[in-house]
């Protein structure tokens, strides 16, 4: 089989999104996402990569996670996640900014924690 024939079997993680690029909330790596009813199942219209996020988030999750369980780049995930909280399906839990001291440390666990988890 050639090169070309596998290459055009593989669909472009950006064809998810519709080619968007940006998603409409402020989603850091460091983010942590929930679903708003953990014990709902996902609704059957969505894309099978919104449904995996959305069970992956049953449980809450930072967007980290969500990127190293799926596999999907940064920020085809960044708008799938803000896309479902668009639709009230995952609560995106408010994320600290780095501005003081005290999240400066928290940030630098993080940071630790997600170099841990790509290792």
């Amino acid at each position: 089989m050639s090169f070309r024939r596998r290459r055009s079997n593989r669909v472009r993680p950006f064809t998810f999104t519709g080619g968007r690029t940006r998603s409409r909330h402020p989603l850091m790596v460091q983010t942590l996402v929930s679903t708003s009813e953990p014990g709902q199942d996902p609704p059957g219209t969505l894309m099978p990569e919104s449904i995996n996020i959305y069970k992956l988030c049953r449980e809450t999750r930072s967007l980290a996670e969500v990127l190293a369980e799926l596999n999907i780049p940064l920020g085809v995930t960044q708008v799938l996640v803000s896309d479902l909280a668009e639709q009230d399906l995952v609560y995106i839990h408010p994320t600290i900014t780095g501005s003081s001291p005290s999240e400066n440390q928290v940030l630098e666990r993080a940071l630790r924690g997600l170099e841990r988890l790509f290792q």
